[in-house]
């Protein structure tokens, strides 16, 4: 799963959200470039409310990886 933040977020909102998965036991991979921030979000993403983290502060939009078959 990718977390795409919107470029005016804050770092607060970076803090917030890494924190959220965090805490339920997903490891994160954070990309910083000119214009957007990006979350990778690494494990079984299945539990994860898109539109729930979508609706956090901050976030542009969520994309969901799919699964190999």
């Amino acid at each position: 799963m990718l977390i795409i933040m919107k470029k005016s977020a804050t770092e607060e909102a970076l803090v917030e959200i890494k924190e959220y998965l965090i805490s339920r036991n997903f490891d994160i991979h954070q990309s910083t470039g000119a214009n957007r921030t990006i979350i990778g979000v690494i494990g079984d993403t299945d539990s994860l409310d898109s539109a729930e983290l979508e609706r956090m502060p901050g976030v542009l939009q969520v994309v969901r990886i799919e699964k190999e078959e």
